[in-house]
């Protein structure tokens, strides 16, 4: 970009209802079209109509991995939009506002910064130009391409991707919108030595996604042939999004009348032979977790997303954070494993979500997939999604010609890798009973308390953990090995790290991010942290639950816990502030007073 500016961002805010959303993917798409790449970040009520909703992308000519704060361009389709982000404005920003319908003073702007303030009046804009007033968000797209230099055959692209189905007639109005507001805003709103978004033809085979999404395309992907879900956000997406795709991938999809009947629905199919698959948020995952249990003790695999919120209770239903990743590692009573994988990205969504379904069904135990509302709403540019190849390994499930050959089939035979062989209902010789009580061998209920059958079915199952914390997916490493203070963090905390080491002293940080938290190798992990500096920990959590988990796996010490909890993400700013000792007002700061060790 022109002026020494690596990275830009466009804030778009107003009420509920007025199309910031759709414009604001509308731009992300376009400039990731035109060979940038772009993260979004988008904050709205639990409302149809009203409220605020806010809608932020961040484009630069290099992969960006976080939504910054620091906004250059500020679009206000309300006086509150402009009243709760001003304080966001960079030096030389610009905002743009209605002033058909309200006004903002030169006096109400920040007064140490420069600050570039210009009416667009959207009312009398779309009267001129003989538009219907739902149009309004593609006239202010086209007032920040002017403002840009952008190529808005970009938009016009995306407009007819976006709206073709409608007809022609739609398609044409919203170009059209675009077009006036781009002449208005290039008559009206000049702006010296202001960003110049560059585009180019893109080469790279590049989607702009969300982490759902990627899981729902993960699913097709791992040959899951039944879903079933009660909606619930941030979740909600993965279920649209399988239902849309459903009659094309063959995979029976359904919305079901709670969250209990989710779970068991889908344990259901996994018992008759298919991959099956559910999705929830935090409140809707308490009431899976008879099911989760229901999984452990018959050893029927399912795979579960879980998105988070924050709690407890309703909480903020459209906020995120990491706050259950403490329930999640220890849901459902009595000892059993449970496997929780943690992406940080859209990617790794994308490639964790086979991986899971491959761990649950060669280990026959529930996973799960715990996302949150930043990556799970959050649209990332993301080059080469399916560069790798998919495999898929349903473990020891017989086929009938092997089931014949077995002259006694034992559901829950003792192996030495505590994994039995499946047998699907239907086949010749594999009747058995899929037992919730305590069982023998065949699936028989000890309900006379053999307690050597209890100890050895515990064990059997248990036996499954070696095997399994070597097919786990690694930590992975970023940065110098020789870095005086380590970052640790999991899932969603990723992206933000990543941007803020680019802005540290090269070397003075590194970053361990984990994409599997339970069950910890506490082998592996060790040797990873054995070389390691001062360890920080960065969670969007009140206690820091991560760090608990490492504490109890390898009494690991923290030299401080940088933690958020506001319903809001990092943002690469923050970090950057706090580890490099300046003042950071919007995250908690623990600091520990002993030594760190590592045992």
């Amino acid at each position: 970009m022109k002026n020494g500016t690596k990275l830009f961002t466009l804030k778009i805010g107003g009420e509920a209802g007025q199309g910031q959303q759709v414009a604001g993917l509308i731009f992300a798409k376009a400039c990731s079209r035109g060979g940038l790449y772009t993260y979004d970040y988008s904050e709205y009520p639990s409302l149809i109509r009203g409220g605020l909703v806010t809608y932020q992308i961040s484009v630069s000519e290099e992969p960006v991995f976080a939504a910054y704060n620091t906004v250059n361009l500020l679009v206000c389709l309300s006086k509150a939009a402009f009243i709760n982000s001003k304080k966001e404005l960079s030096d030389n920003a610009a905002v743009f506002y209605d002033g058909d319908k309200f006004k903002i003073e030169p006096g109400e702007l920040p007064k140490i910064r420069q600050i570039n303030l210009f009416s667009l009046p959207l009312t009398t804009i779309i009267r001129q130009a003989g538009l219907l007033p739902i149009t309004a968000n593609q006239v202010t797209l086209g007032a920040v391409a002017a403002v840009l230099d952008f190529d808005r055959k970009l938009l016009h692209s995306m407009i007819k991707d976006i709206f073709g189905a409608k007809g022609e007639k739609v398609v044409e109005m919203n170009i059209k919108a675009i077009e006036a507001g781009f002449d208005y805003a290039k008559n009206n709103c000049r702006i010296k030595n202001y960003t110049k978004l560059n585009t180019k033809p893109e080469k790279k085979d590049k989607v702009v996604i969300t982490a759902n999404e990627a899981v729902a395309l993960g699913t097709i992907a791992a040959g899951c042939k039944f879903f079933s879900s009660y909606p619930m956000t941030p979740a909600s997406s993965i279920l649209h999004n399988l239902a849309n795709w459903a009659k094309e991938s063959g995979m029976v999809v359904k919305q079901s009348e709670d969250e209990i009947s989710a779970i068991h629905m889908a344990l259901g199919a996994s018992f008759a032979g298919a991959r099956a698959m559910t999705c929830t948020s935090g409140g809707g995952f308490a009431l899976m977790v008879e099911g989760l249990a229901l999984s452990a003790m018959t050893e029927t695999p399912v795979v579960i997303a879980e998105s988070q919120r924050p709690g407890p209770a309703t909480g903020l239903p459209t906020w995120g954070g990491q706050e259950d990743l403490r329930f999640v590692a220890n849901t459902g009573h009595g000892d059993f494993i449970r496997i929780v994988l943690t992406p940080g990205d859209a990617k790794e969504a994308y490639f964790l979500t086979p991986w899971a379904f491959n761990l649950a069904e060669k280990y026959q135990v529930p996973v799960i997939i715990l996302l949150d509302k930043f990556i799970s709403e959050g649209h990332e540019s993301v080059a080469d999604l399916t560069d790798k190849k998919i495999i898929i390994n349903r473990g020891k499930l017989l086929t009938r010609e092997q089931l014949g050959k077995i002259k006694e089939y034992k559901r829950y035979e003792l192996t030495k890798d505590g994994v039995s062989f499946r047998a699907l209902p239907g086949m010749a010789g594999g009747v058995h009973i899929a037992n919730s009580d305590e069982h023998d061998e065949f699936g028989f209920s000890t309900e006379g308390f053999m307690p050597e059958i209890r100890i050895r079915q515990v064990d059997k199952r248990y036996a499954k953990l070696p095997a399994i914390l070597k097919d786990l997916p690694k930590p992975r490493f970023y940065g110098s090995k020789k870095a005086k203070t380590t970052l640790i963090g999991w899932g969603s905390v990723k992206g933000p790290v990543l941007e803020a080491l680019k802005s540290l002293p090269e070397g003075r940080y590194n970053f361990i991010h984990f994409t599997a938290v339970n069950p910890i190798d506490a082998a592996e992990v060790g040797k990873m942290l054995k070389g390691s500096g001062k360890l920080v920990l960065i969670e969007s959590n009140k206690t820091g639950q991560f760090g608990d988990l490492l504490k109890q796996n390898l009494n690991v010490d923290f030299e401080r816990k940088i933690l958020k909890y506001s319903g809001i993400p990092f943002y690469p700013e923050e970090l950057i502030e706090e580890l490099s000792l300046k003042k950071a007002t919007a995250i908690k700061i623990v600091k520990s007073k002993k030594k760190v060790k590592v045992k």
